[in-house]
């Protein structure tokens, strides 16, 4: 009887050995390490991540449904009053004004302008130009309205301010909070609207690697919808290695007890 639960003890100690090499050898598997979600990784025959060609930066121009703010200025007080009746008290933007499926816009006091397919710069510049036709010294700021992007999936979803030209996409995820651990950098998509109809644009890259500063897929422009999808794999992660080692811990205590009770049933 004693050699039986000696042999039971011995068995049951090896079994104990096994399950902790196999936990631990799954925990060590299923932790997000720096290669999985570490960025501006450089591209190596061992990581293999791909390299994407520099372009040069294309500022946005508007589109249909677009919406435009002005504010007009001028000496003249009575006829910036009356131009820009929608303007707050504290002096700021107008409302907005829709970009019509023709390309135009329509003020106060002006023959529709067109304005789709300029930049603000340019759009700017075409409204001073239709102004001053009425008003000599008149000066436009104008400026995009609906200048926001939206993002969905593993990151902090909602829609956020474009507040900068030339935002690129760290700073367009960092507003996010980041990217979870459980989202995958491999294949992050950009869905980019287009006119007159046409199919979205869907822009797939991968964020991990540094040749994706000034590529196409560097720059958000306004209406982009990021969306970060899940990893397969992602369930039998952890997120960090102090989670794994708290996950080890409370397995083996578990292990223990379980073989302590199995050995006194066999007293």
């Amino acid at each position: 009887m004693a050699r039986a639960r000696k042999e039971v003890g011995t068995n049951m100690k090896k079994l104990l050995y096994i399950l902790l090499l196999a936990l631990m050898a799954t925990g060590l598997t299923g932790c997000y390490s720096h290669r999985v979600i570490g960025y501006l990784q450089e591209p190596t025959k061992h990581n293999k991540l791909p390299k994407y060609d520099s372009v040069p930066y294309e500022p946005y121009r508007i589109r249909v449904n677009d919406e435009i703010i002005y504010r007009l200025l001028t000496l003249d007080q009575t006829i910036s009053k009356t131009l820009s009746a929608n303007n707050s008290a504290a002096g700021q933007y107008a409302n907005s004004y829709r970009v019509y499926s023709d390309g135009t816009i329509d003020l106060p006091f002006l023959p529709p302008i067109h304005v789709a397919g300029l930049t603000e710069q340019e759009a700017q510049d075409t409204l001073r130009a239709a102004f001053r036709t009425i008003i000599p010294d008149a000066d436009v700021k104008v400026a995009l309205f609906n200048k926001y992007f939206s993002v969905i999936g593993d990151a902090r979803a909602g829609r956020y301010y474009i507040y900068k030209e030339k935002m690129n996409i760290f700073q367009a995820l960092a507003m996010t909070g980041d990217v979870m651990n459980s989202g995958d950098r491999r294949h992050i998509r950009i869905i980019r609207p287009h006119d007159n109809g046409e199919e979205p644009e869907v822009l797939e890259f991968d964020i991990r690697t540094n040749t994706i500063i000034d590529s196409k897929y560097y720059y958000i422009y306004p209406n982009d919808v990021i969306y970060v999808a899940r990893t397969k794999d992602s369930f039998y992660k952890v997120p960090t290695y102090t989670g794994f080692l708290g996950l080890i811990t409370s397995s083996v205590a578990l292990l223990t007890s379980v073989l302590n009770y199995v050995a006194y049933l066999y007293k």
